[in-house]
Parts: structure tokens; C-alpha cells; sequence
């Protein structure tokens, strides 16, 4: 993970990838993907010895301790700086075993001692000794941290010691630093809390914490480059990506003791970030281990060898096994599949001085090209521009021409930041003055989301490219970039994000200089009607299936259903058979001509109607979304 407060996408080197596994030609579901071991974290925080509600036993406690051994279990190879004590406890002595502790040497009785009480969500210190944990120092760490993918610094009893420890780690070459906080630390050290809030690249809080920071939840916000968490108990998380919001739900469990859950959920969060996840989708993943934490005392749960628990997906719409295998064989042998160099008259001239900017500002753009009515869907995008009839993507491609042509300097980000609705309107009308876009507003906000982010990070998509090019992978790099910049960030399943990564990938200027295989599924309207239709995933809800097929508006969960399951499709649809995410796609997005929206499908025109499952009253989730 990068420091993106200093834009420095060239430090990236990010090496984890989600595993898929096959065996005995059984396809293992996307929710039982696993995360390999190659994360490497260091966690700046002691450990202690608690008493939790007044139990007999003493177990392993402390933040650093909690966030470290979430670490671990989440799958990384985790580093502990804290006070380490000779001879080892016999309650720290799982801990030491799972991790790599470096600190100063000290005498057990040193370490530092809490009786903790909990009571209606509430945590109460019975009694507290510190022990040996100001013996912490700066001075005693690693010289170079550049080999660590994120440095993770707990308030270590003293915000201005934590601050004083994220000064040093910035001069050792950490490449990404997060911190957190602690609501009785903050109400004598306020400035300095805040000091570390805005010095750190990724800040975990609690519900009241934020609350004293920002005034509220939702005044909550983080500067260019930066990602916030906000810890909300039973009710989840919520993600913070400079103004944008994502809550993402907790995970039920019976509790027994909730000591550590916002570590736990801190340390797995910091592996997905690390793993190039984007933030809203490695919240989502840390919240199961959160969530099971709690139902053991103490770290028990963490302290397991076996791997840590997954996010459940909705039973209602599920990959169905056999036939991805059988689509799957069909496209492997289909030499026609190939990737699309997006090259045309609707597109830019290769090598185009301002082609870059042209794709940065429209990718984010391709979403909503369709009408509702009576909460049903009407019709897609269907005008004529320039004395040509375009549809959806390609009608917002050709009217961005008009800029490229007519005033290329309408695409920077400076422009992008200060277009004004009249701007949009006029490269967007049709030859016969309508307005056919639905969703004009939502595509002005976030064209200025985009010119401001970019603006705020000092970038320009040439800069960019640069230092995502100079990174070890310049795919994973720019998706990460993209988790900052409006129009870009705010969909967990990155779309447009995966998009741009193809045109940048297959334009005969070959501008990412990357692996074709690192880009994850692009999953649209189009994509999921395909899904559908030829039954590479299965509606099992009778309910969800019917209203698939009236094409009513739905709600959010149920559009994820189908969505989520569309994206584990696809990704194991490219890995199967052998063919690139580009040149999935674009079979997929050609299919809106043999498979449409508004008329019959003409089934002997698609090569993989020999195994299609013919399910042509289904249709795409009809919900209003700016991700597609």
C-alpha cells in the first residue's frame, strides 16, 4: 500500500493475489478464495496480561498483540515491536510462536496489566498498570522499513510518543503508514490525536472517537490519498475515501467477550489493503474474524492455526459449477476471442496528444445508459450524434470527441474540477437537441470528484502513469490509485477501474505496461444479462428470479447478489479458460448486439450457444448506480 499522501505510486510492491484453486475439477467459490501468506506488516504496540470480567484466568491483551495476531491469521507474515519479555509468559507464549518479536528485553513482571470489565457495550479500565511500555523507543527500530507493505502504530499509552514513532518511520522509508487511536488518550492529547490523524496514510477509530474528531459519522471525511475506518460495534464499519461513505454491515455472532474486536478488525483490514483490495471489499473480509473473535475470550480465536474466516455470500444466487466449465472449454477454443485495441472513429487517433486525459475522464464515466418507468426499466441509451446512431458506452465515447476535437483542454483536471453543468449538457445533447443522458447530475458530480482528487494528489494521468509504470505492478498500482480519485473509488468491484487497466493494457500505445492477467473482472449490465441468460450463475430465489425477469427496480442487496456472483463468474471464467480479462469482456460486451436488451436473442450467432442454458427471460438487476 502506497503513501498516497505524497502520490508515490512507485513505491508500490504488492504481492498478493486472490488464489483460486481447482481440484479434481471441483472450483473452489469465490468466497473461499484465500489471501497467500506474502503480506508483510510490521505492528508497532505492546502486549500485556489482562483479567477480562472479573474470569480467573489471565490471557494475552493489548492492541498490538490484537492487531498483529488479526494479522497473522488473516494470512500475513507479521512483525510485533513491542516490549518483549524473558522468559516468555505462558499465555504470550502462542503469540511469540505465530510472529516475529522485536523490542527490549524486560522482566515479565514488567509487562503491562489490565482488569478490563464490559457491561452494555461499554469498556471500563478496573485498574491499569503500564508497565514497560514507555521503554518503547523510535530508536529501536528497524533501519529500513521499505520492505514492510504497511507499518501499523497503536497509541502506545502517549499520542505524542505514537507521533514521534510515525516521524521516524516516514525518515525509515515506510512505504505506507496507519495508525490508531484511543478515545482517554484523546481528551488531554486532542491536537496531538489529530496531529496523527492527519500525518498517518490510513486511520482506524472508534463510533466515539470519530464523534470527537469530526463532530460526527458522517462529517467524517479524509484528505486526498488517505483511508479512514470507523468502527460502529454490531452495526460494521464504516469506510471513509475522502468524502465518499461506505458502510459495510458487522457480521452476527453470540458474544462472550468484545476485547480486541476493533484490532482484529484493524489488523485483517490492513491485509486486504496491503493485498491490494480495494478498502470497502477488505473491510468486508475483516469482518467475519472480528465478529468470531468475540464469541472466545481473550485472542483465543486468533491464536487458531486454521484460516480465517470468510465473508458469507448470498445463498440466493450462486456460480453454477458445471456449466462455468463447460462456457469455459467453449471460449478456450475459440480463436476469435481477442481483445479489443479500442481504436475506431468513436475513439481516439493513436498517439492523440490528449488521448490519455480522454480515457481517464470518460472510463469513469461509462454507467447509467439506460431509463426507468414506473420502477421498471424502459430502454437503454439509444441517439444519434454527429449523424450516427450510438448506444450507451459508445454514445458517451463519440460525444467526448467533441472535446477532443473541439477544446482538448476541457479534459484535465483542472477543467475536469470546474466543468459546469451547461459544459456537459452541451458536449452530451443529441443531433436533436434531447438530452438523453438519465443521470446528467451524477455524471457532473463525479467529472469534478475526479479533477479535484486528481488536482489534491498533483497528478495528471501522464504523471501518473509514469510512477504506476515504475512500480513492481503497475495494474495492481493504478487500481489502488483509482481507490482515491472520484468516479473511480467508489465502487468496491471496481468496473471502471478494470476498464481504463484494459484500455491502457490493449491501445496500440501500450501505455501500462503490465500482465494482462492482473486485471480483475469488469462486470456491467451487459455482463450480468450474459451471466444470466447463459446460466453460468443461478438464481435460486423465486422471488429475486421473478423480479429479475419483470425487470423491476430492486434494492441494493439484491443487486449485489447477482452482481457478486457475476463477478466470481468471471474471474474464474478468465482463469478457466485461458483467456484474458480484455478479451472476455469484450466477447461479453458484444453479446449486447446478439443477446439485447429490448428484443429476442438471435442465439445462432453466439459461439457459446452450444452450451448457453437459453434462460432469455432473465434480465440484468435494474438499480440506479454509478459503478456501471
Amino acid at each position: 500500500m502506497l503513501s498516497l499522501a505524497e502520490a508515490d505510486v512507485g513505491k508500490l510492491n504488492p504481492q498478493i493475489k486472490l488464489q483460486m484453486k481447482i481440484k479434481a475439477n471441483k472450483i473452489i467459490p469465490l468466497q473461499e478464495a484465500r489471501i497467500l501468506p506474502e503480506v508483510q506488516l510490521l505492528i508497532v504496540g505492546g502486549a500485556s496480561l489482562d483479567r477480562l470480567d472479573g474470569r480467573e484466568e489471565i490471557v494475552a491483551g493489548g492492541a498490538g498483540m490484537y492487531t498483529a495476531m488479526a494479522a497473522r491469521r488473516s494470512g500475513a507474515a507479521v512483525t510485533l515491536y513491542a516490549p518483549r519479555p524473558e522468559p516468555m509468559p505462558g499465555a504470550l507464549q502462542p503469540v511469540a510462536a505465530g510472529l516475529t518479536w522485536l523490542g527490549p528485553s524486560i522482566r515479565p513482571e514488567d509487562l503491562p496489566r489490565f482488569e478490563i470489565n464490559h457491561h452494555d457495550g461499554r469498556t471500563t479500565y478496573v485498574s491499569a498498570f503500564f508497565g514497560a511500555e514507555d521503554e518503547l523507543s523510535p530508536e529501536g527500530l528497524p533501519e529500513d522499513l521499505s520492505g514492510f507493505d504497511a507499518v501499523h502504530l497503536v497509541p502506545l499509552g502517549d499520542i505524542r510518543r505514537q507521533y514521534a514513532f510515525l516521524q521516524a518511520c516516514r525518515v525509515r522509508g515506510a512505504r505506507c503508514i496507519s495508525a490508531g487511536t484511543a478515545l482517554t488518550l484523546m481528551k488531554t492529547q486532542a491536537d496531538e490525536a489529530r496531529a496523527v490523524l492527519q500525518a498517518a496514510d490510513i486511520f482506524f477509530m472508534n463510533e466515539a472517537e470519530a464523534i470527537r474528531l469530526f463532530g460526527s459519522v458522517a462529517a467524517t471525511h479524509s484528505r486526498a490519498g488517505q483511508l479512514l475506518f470507523v468502527t460502529r460495534g454490531r452495526q460494521g464499519a464504516t469506510v471513509v475515501q475522502g468524502k465518499t461513505q461506505t458502510d459495510v454491515p458487522g457480521v452476527p455472532a453470540t458474544l462472550l467477550d468484545p476485547t480486541g474486536a476493533g484490532d482484529t478488525f484493524c489488523g485483517a483490514t490492513l491485509v486486504g489493503i496491503a493485498a491490494a483490495q480495494h478498502p470497502v471489499m477488505a473491510a468486508r473480509r475483516a469482518m467475519p474474524l472480528a465478529a468470531e473473535m468475540t464469541t472466545k475470550v481473550g485472542p483465543a480465536a486468533l491464536l487458531s492455526e486454521l484460516p480465517a474466516p470468510v465473508t458469507a455470500t448470498d445463498a440466493r444466487v450462486i456460480v453454477h459449477e458445471q456449466q462455468l466449465q463447460r462456457i469455459a472449454a467453449l471460449i478456450a477454443g475459440l480463436p476469435d476471442i481477442t481483445p479489443f485495441a479500442f481504436t475506431g472513429p468513436d475513439l481516439p487517433a493513436t498517439d492523440h496528444p490528449a488521448a490519455l486525459d480522454y480515457f481517464f475522464t470518460s472510463a469513469l464515466q461509462q454507467f447509467g445508459f439506460w431509463t426507468a418507468a414506473n420502477d421498471h426499466y424502459a430502454q437503454p441509451l439509444i441517439a444519434h450524434i454527429d449523424g450516427e446512431q450510438r448506444k450507451g458506452a459508445f454514445y458517451l465515447f463519440r460525444a467526448w470527441m467533441r472535446w477532443l476535437r473541439d477544446d482538448p483542454e476541457r479534459l484535465s483536471p483542472a477543467a475536469q474540477a470546474k466543468l459546469t453543468a451547461a459544459e456537459l449538457r452541451a458536449v452530451l445533447r443529441a443531433d436533436d437537441g434531447s438530452e438523453p443522458m438519465p443521470e446528467l447530475d451524477t455524471h457532473l458530480a463525479l467529472a469534478r470528484a475526479y479533477g479535484r482528487d486528481m488536482l489534491a494528489l498533483d497528478l495528471t494521468p501522464s504523471i501518473a502513469l509514469a510512477k504506476i509504470n515504475a512500480s513492481g505492478a503497475p495494474v495492481t498500482a493504478l487500481l489502488q490509485l483509482l481507490d482515491h480519485i472520484g468516479g473511480y473509488k467508489e465502487d468496491p468491484l471496481r468496473k471502471k477501474s478494470a476498464l481504463l487497466a484494459v484500455i491502457l493494457l490493449q491501445r496500440p500505445e501500450a501505455w501500462l505496461v503490465a500482465n494482462a492477467a492482473e486485471v480483475p473482472p469488469i462486470v456491467d449490465y451487459h455482463v450480468m444479462r450474459s451471466c444470466l441468460r447463459m446460466g453460468l450463475i443461478e438464481v435460486r430465489e423465486p422471488t429475486l428470479r421473478e423480479r429479475l425477469v419483470r425487470r423491476a427496480l430492486l434494492p441494493e442487496s439484491d443487486e449485489w447478489a447477482v452482481r457478486s456472483a457475476a463477478f466470481g463468474a468471471m474471474q474464474q471464467l478468465v482463469m478457466l479458460s485461458g483467456k484474458s480479462m480484455g478479451a472476455v469482456d469484450w466477447f461479453f460486451f458484444q453479446a449486447r448486439e446478439r443477446c439485447p436488451e429490448m428484443s429476442p436473442p438471435r442465439c445462432a450467432e453466439c459461439a457459446v450457444d452450444p452450451a448457453c442454458a437459453h434462460r432469455k427471460d432473465l434480465f440484468q438487476p435494474v438499480r440506479r448506480t454509478s459503478s456501471y
